[in-house]
């Protein structure tokens, strides 16, 4: 029996030029708490105007090899009453180790996470994407603009510190020496 809390993707927008960012993943048993494991986890000091979080169960995924190697996702029935929504797109477009991100890069209207992914490839598949994700735009939970002070503002005030700014050692060794010294009476 699996006994995790179910997981929810996390993105960042720390610029209001820049697209959200994947910035990892967070467990938590609801959206909000997700959303507040998110600034706790990944908005300790980077600027950050905006979070997103999404259930990783939404998330419809296919990597370069896999479009390359199968093409039978495409021919999925549409279900012609299923609603017409609104889909985010999101792409790896590198795979350097210090830009790991999945950014989001716009949104179609579609059926279907499939028939999504169809439309993005044409309307977004210029560059080399090494991954491509799909979530409905109604399964992704947002801050709001009048979070930021409360959920973003605290981290401002973090400075970080180098772990030699902490005289931790030093200050441990003057008291063992204090009892010591005490016990010398």
């Amino acid at each position: 029996m699996d006994t995790q809390w179910p997981r929810w993707e996390v993105f960042e927008q720390e610029r209001p030029d820049w697209p959200h960012r994947n910035a990892g993943s967070v467990h938590a048993p609801d959206a909000e708490m997700a959303l507040e494991n998110a600034r706790d986890v990944f908005v300790r000091r980077p600027q950050c105007l905006s979070l997103w979080v999404v259930p990783a169960s939404e998330i419809f995924s296919k990597t370069a090899e896999e479009l390359d190697a199968d093409q039978s996702w495409q021919s999925a029935p549409v279900v012609s009453d299923a609603p017409v929504q609104s889909y985010l797109i999101f792409q790896k477009q590198t795979q350097r180790a210090t830009e790991t991100f999945v950014v989001h890069v716009g949104e179609v209207e579609a059926h279907s996470p499939e028939e999504a992914l169809s439309l993005a490839l044409k309307s977004f598949g210029g560059r080399d994407v090494f991954v491509w994700w799909v979530c409905p735009a109604c399964a992704v939970v947002r801050s709001e603009e009048s979070d930021v002070d409360s959920m973003f503002a605290p981290s401002e005030s973090k400075p970080y510190r180098q772990p030699q700014f902490y005289k931790v050692v030093t200050q441990l060794q003057q008291i063992k020496s204090a009892k010591s010294g005490e016990g010398q009476e």
